[in-house]
């Protein structure tokens, strides 16, 4: 699989915000004037479909936009995580030019990634509320269907492996692997269970202190091939050993003292 460095320190500096790669939409951030009822900003809206050229796609799981009051955006195009300055007056946003992460994934989610990153930083969108969902239109008629989404909890929460974290480097699944890996945390039990991509697993489960600990998994004894075998196996390293998680509204990233992990994201 590709291994692409992850330019998350800039992320980290940089409050999250709407754009793409280097280009330059037509807002540099600033004031932010919001009239749209209900409004626009402070809400977690996660991408459901794009439409360029006269041609839906829907979005990769994981794909999201959340603007805040102060001229500030971030989200997910499909693959990378963005972020850049944005402007809202009204029903119009500006968004400035973005910072993104630069890790490769399967050739889906990088075309919608390349058409989703190219439609908003076109100029000015208009955005149209109706409830819980919410219409981008670009200027040349492309638009962007999005849905609010409520932040998912830790435990009773399908939890999909996007990617293997080791340091600053994620690297996406194999294509084998890709929506075969998961877990669910159940409090009541205190286990988790999922699947590794190959095999199902069941394990003991403990959380404290931000941290969250799966004992030795009793796993079926299927076996797949190659890419998935292996995949099997970096996930059991993680077993074991106390993991750090931090949850970002409908995404986590759980990761060891070694550096090793993985980024999830809430199934919808």
């Amino acid at each position: 699989m590709d291994k692409h460095r992850l330019t998350l320190s800039v992320l980290t500096l940089l409050p999250l915000a709407v754009a793409c790669g280097t280009e330059a939409g037509s807002g540099g951030g600033g004031s932010v004037g919001v009239d749209t009822d209900p409004p626009v900003t402070g809400v977690h809206w996660r991408v459901d479909s794009l439409t360029t050229g006269g041609t839906t796609r829907n979005a990769p799981a994981g794909a999201y936009l959340r603007i805040d009051d102060h001229g500030q955006a971030h989200g997910n195009y499909g693959c990378n995580s963005f972020g850049a300055p944005a402007t809202v007056r009204g029903d119009r946003i500006d968004l400035g030019p973005a910072q993104s992460t630069d890790m490769a994934c399967e050739k889906a989610p990088m075309a919608f990634e390349a058409a989703f990153s190219r439609t908003l930083a076109d100029g000015s969108l208009t955005a149209a509320v109706d409830r819980n969902e919410l219409t981008l239109t670009a200027e040349d008629g492309d638009r962007v269907r999005l849905t609010k989404e409520n932040g998912a909890p830790l435990y009773g929460t399908r939890w999909q492996v996007t990617s293997l974290v080791d340091g600053d480097v994620a690297s996406s699944l194999p294509a084998a692997a890709t929506g075969r890996v998961w877990f669910v945390l159940d409090k009541e039990s205190g286990t988790a269970s999922g699947s590794l991509g190959c095999n199902r697993f069941t394990a003991r489960a403990t959380v404290r202190d931000g941290h969250l600990t799966l004992g030795a998994p009793r796993t079926t004894r299927k076996m797949c091939d190659a890419s998935l075998m292996n995949t099997e196996k970096t996930l059991s390293g993680l077993f074991g050993r106390p993991l750090a998680y931090a949850i970002d509204h409908r995404s986590a990233t759980l990761t060891s003292e070694n550096g090793k992990g993985v980024n999830v994201v809430a199934e919808q």
